[in-house]
């Protein structure tokens, strides 16, 4: 990684990155958002997943706690999962 490249992002990799992902409730959903977070990331500590349900019920909202190792990473780990139909938006 160039110099500009590193100065672009203010974090420090290693960290703790918080992921938050929306989609219709359906296990499918939460299927494909943990196998895409599965593909980047070694490791999922056991709470690092949070599911909180919309009032209605019709979305959910999930929640990653992810171990980023480097910006690449984290652009990889998006392009997946805006790419995926069941995502609805990624935070």
């Amino acid at each position: 990684m160039d110099k500009d490249a590193r100065s672009e992002s203010l974090l420090k990799f290693p960290c703790d990155f918080v992921i938050k992902v929306f989609g219709l409730a359906s296990d499918e959903f939460e299927v494909a958002v943990l196998s895409i977070i599965r593909k980047h990331v070694s490791e999922l500590r056991e709470d690092a997943l949070r599911f909180r349900p919309s009032k209605d019920g019709k979305y959910t909202a999930l929640t990653i706690t992810v171990r980023a190792e480097s910006k690449e990473q984290l652009d990889n780990i998006y392009r997946d999962l805006t790419a995926n139909s069941l995502v609805l938006m990624a935070l």
